[in-house]
């Protein structure tokens, strides 16, 4: 072996393992933002404020108390992230899918989720104020006061979720299915439902006010103690709803096709101020 090929060997030793010694010293970040998959990592309290990355793998990764805000992470793959306290604010995560994420405390004001998987998800406490959940899938999910103020989720799928004391002021429902939920004590004021499945659902305790019921499914539910002022219940079905109490259906209307419990009977909305809704 002549002295400059030994040489020409040692280089090219030496300049793997320092690429070696590179590749061992990336952290889980610069790993996410190099190759745009961490799955399990450990990115707890990571600054990844505006981070864009398309179908990133992140399945089980701990993402607790991240900065996440106008993130882009469409398509990602989150099943069993740790994203508790995580802020997204403004973040993209269309078609995403979280199923049986833990999202206890998350911050998601004005994020986009339209078509997302979040189902089993915890997100009790969460806030979901002014999210797009349209064509999204919540089925089982854990909702629990969370703030769910003026979101878009028509279309989406609440299915036997548990939504206790949840606030969802002003969302909307239209289309959405919610047969099985229980929303006991929820907050539907102003709520636009129309078309909406809340058949065999709890809304005991529920309060409605000024909220579009138009042509809602409600068959079976228990409205045991629930609130309707000024609901609209044009073409609503409750067939067989339990604890509905005219007393508290305070200026609610319906029309001919509405159908109610027996003993139950509203004026038609034909009579009601569109100024008081």
């Amino acid at each position: 072996m002549t002295r400059s090929s030994g040489g020409l060997q040692c280089a090219l030793a030496f300049a793997a393992l320092m690429a070696a010694g590179q590749a061992l010293a990336e952290t889980d970040v610069e790993r996410l933002k190099r190759s745009g998959e961490c799955a399990g990592c450990d990115l707890r309290l990571s600054e990844l404020r505006g981070l864009a990355i398309d179908s990133a793998m992140l399945e089980r990764a701990n993402l607790r108390e991240a900065d996440l805000k106008e993130s882009v992470l469409t398509g990602a793959n989150l099943k069993g992230a740790d994203l508790r306290r995580t802020e997204m604010e403004r973040a993209n995560l269309a078609g995403a899918d979280l199923t049986g994420g833990s999202m206890r405390g998350v911050d998601l004001e004005k994020a986009v989720l339209t078509g997302a998987r979040l189902d089993g998800a915890d997100l009790r406490n969460a806030d979901l104020i002014e999210v797009n959940l349209e064509g999204a899938s919540l089925v089982g999910v854990d909702l629990r006061q969370a703030l769910l103020i003026r979101i878009s989720a028509e279309g989406a799928d609440f299915s036997k979720a548990k939504m206790d004391s949840a606030n969802l002021e002003r969302a909307n429902l239209t289309g959405a299915n919610l047969a099985g939920v229980r929303v006991s004590y929820g907050d539907f004021d102003r709520v636009s439902a129309v078309g909406a499945n809340f058949q065999g659902a709890d809304l005991s305790g529920a309060h409605f006010s000024s909220a579009d019921l138009t042509g809602a499914n409600l068959s079976g539910a228990n409205l045991d103690g629930a609130l309707m002022r000024r609901t609209r219940l044009v073409g609503a079905d409750l067939t067989g709803a339990r604890g509905l109490d005219g007393a508290r259906m305070v200026g609610a209307c319906g029309d001919a096709t509405t159908k109610l419990p027996a003993g139950i009977a509203l004026k038609t909305c034909s009579d009601m101020d569109d100024k008081d809704r």
